[in-house]
């Protein structure tokens, strides 16, 4: 029924305009304990398959989480759960708020199923996210959520700055997060990407390290917030294995692969849709020979299918996430595909 109300109706509108449309309803939805229970019943009827996974401390109901990019602010995290993700990751989360790219910025490509976006990392600021995600902590629910924030720095900091800007958004938000994401990778940020190198990027993840230690401390929390850094599918092998080490290296807890390719000729921005499963999958299964068992990968890119989700666990994610499919599938989609992955792995077994 929604995909036959997409393709004949929604695929018309603005498609940030219905972005914003859908989250509202969302949020309104889930602000009502009765009403989000009632949904959740109805989108995830007979459970998510068992296909439970612990991770960061948290077990949650299966491995698709909703990729950043959806809930730039923090808004949406009780109603993502709601329809049958086990989790969220919010952001892109800057210092200070900024409006984004001029409009337009986002396109859909509905033969492809794809999206490109150039958004350019729109959102309210570290600080009014920090404030979201204190309060939903204040909650017993809240506090059982696995909510991750994705980090990034803005655009009119200059490359020699960057570790500031990520020092300063891993300060306001490691008390309230059970990840944080180094998102050095989005292409909608002039000469962000070059930051993936090596030598650029060590810096930034160490200023990323500290920023965190600096507030879970504040905080009055003990431990370290798992730091995670998120790379492009762009990327030469070489360059992957560079990321990997460093990653030993500095002790980060994993990686994020991947982001949406600028390897088209469509116009500005990132592309992300089914194109980009093989080479995502391609990606998780070299970092996980690069870095061995123990650091997580979370699996990005081009998910669709039950068997999307499984192509990555089987080369090496520990989770997976998911944008694209959620807006062409609609609401009743991540429960489906995440019972349809936990029946999969269990006849693999």
């Amino acid at each position: 029924m929604y995909r036959t109300l997409f393709d004949r109706f929604l695929v018309h509108t603005d498609p940030e305009q219905a972005h914003h449309g859908a989250a509202a309803a969302m949020r309104l939805a889930a602000a009502v304990p009765p009403v989000r229970a009632a949904v959740h019943a109805v989108m995830a009827r007979g459970g998510l398959g068992s296909g439970a996974v612990t991770i960061f401390g948290k077990t949650i109901d299966g491995p698709l989480g909703v990729a950043a990019g959806f809930d730039k602010d923090a808004t949406t995290a009780r109603a993502v759960m709601m329809l049958g993700f086990s989790y969220v990751e919010v952001g892109t989360v800057t210092p200070v708020a900024q409006g984004g790219n001029p409009r337009p910025r986002l396109w859909r490509l509905p033969e492809q199923r794809a999206l490109r976006n150039a958004m350019g990392f729109n959102n309210q600021g570290a600080r009014k996210v920090a404030g979201r995600l204190m309060r939903l902590r204040r909650s017993s629910t809240g506090r059982r959520l696995l909510v991750g924030v994705n980090l990034g720095k803005n655009k009119s900091t200059l490359a020699v700055d960057a570790p500031q800007d990520y020092h300063t958004t891993a300060r306001w938000l490691a008390p309230w997060a059970d990840y944080l994401v180094v998102n050095v990778s989005s292409p909608n940020t002039p000469g962000l990407r070059e930051l993936q190198d090596s030598q650029s990027l060590g810096p930034i993840l160490r200023a990323a390290k500290a920023g965190a230690a600096e507030g879970r401390a504040l905080g009055g929390q003990s431990g370290e917030v798992p730091l995670l850094v998120k790379v492009a599918p762009d990327l030469s092998d070489a360059e992957l294995d560079q990321v990997a080490a460093l990653a030993l290296e500095l002790g980060l807890a994993g990686v994020v692969a991947v982001n949406t390719t600028v390897d088209h000729d469509l116009g500005p921005g990132g592309l992300s849709g089914p194109m980009l499963k093989a080479r995502g999958v391609e990606v998780v299964r070299r970092l996980r020979q690069a870095l061995g068992e123990e650091p997580v990968i979370i699996g990005v890119g081009g998910i669709f299918e039950a068997q999307d989700i499984v192509d990555y666990m089987q080369a090496g994610a520990n989770l997976v996430q998911a944008l694209t499919a959620f807006i062409y599938e609609g609401p009743a989609w991540a429960a489906r595909v995440q019972r349809g992955a936990a029946e999969l792995m269990r006849q693999a077994t």
